[in-house]
């Protein structure tokens, strides 16, 4: 069975948060620390803070757009501390 997750990612260059759903996170940090036009394309220092694993595609999407419908630096955190290191 293949595994999907839900991620936030951290640039200390930046001093930002990004969140996102893949299959393949190393093949997609890869992808985020490439120079390209998306959001994250601006710096090469982004790093895993927090990933969940989902069974499909649609719960990891789903919780992303839960995430990124906060629109909370404070609640993602706030979710950051409540996870095991």
């Amino acid at each position: 069975m293949q595994h999907h997750y839900f991620y936030i990612l951290y640039s200390p260059n930046a001093d930002k948060y990004y969140t996102g759903h893949t299959r393949d996170l190393p093949g997609r940090l890869r992808r985020h620390n490439s120079e390209h036009k998306g959001y994250t394309g601006g710096w090469s220092d982004w790093g895993i803070v927090c990933t969940e694993t989902y069974a499909t595609k649609e719960e990891a999407y789903q919780r992303e757009r839960e995430v990124k419908s906060w629109k909370s630096r404070k609640r993602i955190e706030e979710l950051l501390q409540k996870k095991p290191a």
